[in-house]
């Protein structure tokens, strides 16, 4: 082997060995934080349940679960931080009384998110989110984002609580698009104005920018194939906006977005795309192609009429450029709930 070939295996094996080493280290450091989290969960735990039983003690007294929190901060704040407020421990006591078996306290989780977790009353949503929060490996901010954008309420509109349960414990597999497919799509992380006009390329770019995110609020599996995915037919090309593929519903997915009202000649591009992936792309052993339309208005009747009675793979979706207030989402969700009773009814 010659000199300068000899010096060119050395180097490519000094860099596998540079490349393995960075692994390593961050693969610690990431250990070593996950392991301090769980500890302070721990704390917090015990401090609770230490809180309470001292509490039950003196259940007959009035307020004695406010007096024993406010003095025990008194003394612990100045010592060990704001840690120890009064507020903190009022949660560490929540916590407990929360998740009173030690065993069922996840060591995926952080204090953050438990903290947030503790909130939610409706036993059903918070086993949704602590779940999916591992499932899914979530940071704090993104758990909290989910929440905040009712991720849960949302997939409640097109499928029932046990199912949407049930995928979180991974019981079952999605097995339509509206088990993954939110409505409305909450886009607020893009950065975009939502009361100033602006250009679809805009709106592309901006989720090319922030395709974690854009992942994260389209649901489960889904990976990133192709964006403006050129297509030719006779003499004529189109461009595809965003093609995914999701793994757990074993087909790709076809995107276009439109910073306008819904019209039929986008619902009809959308199914030519979806008729080319099934039939050019589309291996024998996967499903049919889902093709979504995000716009800022849609008209379900338009929809309805333009697609066939049978269709399950095109689906109109509105987004948002703004995370709505609690309210703003209840009522849009109750309104879709009606529309849906109302399409039942009249199929039956």
């Amino acid at each position: 082997m010659k000199k300068d070939e000899t010096k060119l295996v050395k180097n490519e094996s000094i860099d596998l060995l540079y490349q393995d080493a960075c692994q390593l280290i961050e693969n610690a450091r990431s250990n070593a934080v996950r392991s301090v989290d769980f500890c302070r969960v721990q704390m917090y735990w015990n401090l609770g349940k230490r809180i309470f039983e001292e509490e039950q003690q003196g259940k007959e007294r009035a307020d004695y679960g406010k007096y024993i929190i406010k003095n025990l901060s008194k003394r612990l704040k100045p010592e060990y931080g704001s840690g120890f407020s009064v507020r903190q421990l009022e949660q560490s006591r929540q916590f407990y009384r929360t998740y009173p078996i030690a065993n069922t306290v996840r060591s995926q989780l952080n204090w953050s998110q438990y903290r947030r977790l503790i909130q939610i009353e409706d036993p059903n949503k918070r086993e949704y989110y602590e779940l999916e929060s591992v499932n899914n490996a979530w940071t704090a901010r993104e758990t909290e984002r989910q929440i905040n954008s009712m991720l849960y309420e949302r997939l409640l509109m097109s499928n029932d609580k046990e199912s949407v349960l049930a995928v979180a414990r991974k019981q079952r597999i999605p097995e339509n698009p509206t088990e993954v497919i939110k409505e409305p799509v909450v886009l607020e992380f893009l950065g975009l104005p939502s009361k100033v006009s602006y250009y679809e390329k805009d709106l592309e770019d901006a989720i090319r920018f922030h395709l974690t995110e854009f992942m994260l609020e389209l649901g489960k599996g889904f990976s990133f194939v192709d964006r403006q995915k050129r297509i030719m037919l006779e003499e004529e090309e189109f461009f595809v906006d965003l093609v995914f593929y999701n793994r757990l519903l074993r087909c790709f997915v076809i995107i276009e977005t439109k910073t306008g009202k819904l019209t039929h000649q986008n619902l009809g591009q959308l199914q030519m795309y979806v008729n080319y992936y099934d039939r050019i792309e589309k291996l024998p052993d996967e499903n049919p192609t889902i093709g979504i339309l995000l716009c800022t208005q849609k008209n379900d009747t338009l929809v309805r009429m333009t697609l066939p009675e049978d269709n399950k793979t095109i689906l109109a979706s509105e987004y948002k450029l703004y995370l709505p207030t609690t309210e703003q989402l209840v009522k849009e969700i109750d309104t879709v709930k009606k529309l849906a009773k109302q399409k039942r009814k009249k199929k039956n």
